[in-house]
């Protein structure tokens, strides 16, 4: 055989083989969940898992666009991972026992938490619990103080909001209450957020000149654990933030830090705010308090500037908070950065 022919039959085998093994390959899907590589910035290196599984205040679109500021101006790799409904591959949050991704909570730096009654099987709530228990950092928003709500059979009952071993679950235990009910009047009443008195100098507060979001403030029974409050809740008599305060009602705490230690002794830095409908990131005083909270739970408080960046990135419009209201066909894909 001439050696053209023999080069041209390699090729063709070659070919042959080539197209065999790919028809043979099992199709692979998209990964059910966003990574957001993260660029230069004091963040590279560390790694942020964020959880978005609440059914009313739209966590599905506001922790994507906290990671996204979080990697693109601050160089975090950021990870959000959904509630998925496992016959469509949709996001839909009223899907409470199915969060694919969890698992990788078990190389992360950071652990921030948007969840509501959630009843996750143990391949996915176990990689939670020992995240919990790491003593790295965890940071909770609005409903993440009812987090859990399990059977009294399971072996998750405790972390169940209303749990008595420990008192209030895992929302009480870890961010430091659990659900109290609403203080403002729900959808009529919003919030100012007001920096606590010898609290002005706190790196987390630092550039967060105007607080201000549409959520009504949370009630509060008594925080649970080494807790500092940082913010304090003022009920306004309207949902603008020009209304001006209702003066029947004392200001409460919204925004927290605690030292908590786990089952196994390890100590983590943990920031928690019932603050978090998808509407009060519109201010730029919340998110730069959500940004700087990033880095003060890492121990990086040493990197946080003056005044943070915290411009959107991309468009931001979430719907508006209601159950069953959330943006129906949407998919990780759809949050993918092009």
């Amino acid at each position: 055989m001439h050696r053209a022919a023999r080069i041209v039959l390699a090729v063709t085998i070659g070919i042959v083989l080539l197209a065999v093994g790919l028809a043979a390959a099992p199709a692979s899907a998209a990964d059910p969940w966003v990574t957001y590589e993260g660029g230069d910035g004091p963040g590279k290196g560390k790694h942020i898992v964020f959880l978005a599984g609440d059914d009313e205040y739209r966590s599905e679109e506001l922790q994507p666009q906290l990671a996204k500021i979080a990697a693109v101006r601050h160089g975090f790799k950021c990870t959000v991972v959904w509630a998925i409904d496992p016959k469509t591959g949709e996001i839909d949050p009223s899907v409470q026992d199915h969060m694919p991704g969890v698992h990788l909570l078990d190389k992360a730096d950071m652990m921030v938490v948007f969840l509501r009654f959630r009843h996750l099987p143990d391949d996915q709530m176990k990689p939670i619990i020992d995240f919990t228990n790491s003593g790295k950092p965890m940071m909770g928003l609005r409903t993440s103080t009812h987090a859990f709500n399990y059977k009294k059979d399971s072996p998750y009952a405790k972390y169940s909001f209303r749990s008595k071993d420990p008192k209030g679950g895992w929302g009480r235990w870890v961010l430091g209450e659990t659900w109290a009910g609403h203080y403002g009047a729900h959808k009529r009443e919003s919030t100012r957020g007001l920096i606590v008195k010898g609290q002005e100098n706190h790196p987390i507060v630092r550039g967060c000149d105007d607080i201000w979001g549409p959520s009504d403030v949370y009630g509060i029974t008594t925080l649970e654990g080494e807790c500092t409050p940082l913010i304090l809740g003022q009920v306004l008599t309207g949902m603008d933030p020009k209304d001006g305060p209702n003066t029947e009602k004392k200001t409460v705490p919204v925004a927290w830090t605690k030292a908590f230690k786990g089952d196994t002794g390890n100590t983590s830095r943990v920031f928690t705010t019932t603050m978090g409908h998808a509407h009060d990131f519109k201010s730029e005083g919340f998110r730069r308090l959500c940004i700087n909270a990033l880095y003060w739970c890492l121990g990086m408080e040493d990197k946080i500037p003056a005044k943070a960046n915290v411009d959107l990135v991309g468009e931001y419009d979430p719907a508006p908070i209601g159950m069953k209201g959330h943006k129906k066909g949407l998919t990780p894909d759809d949050f993918r950065m092009k």
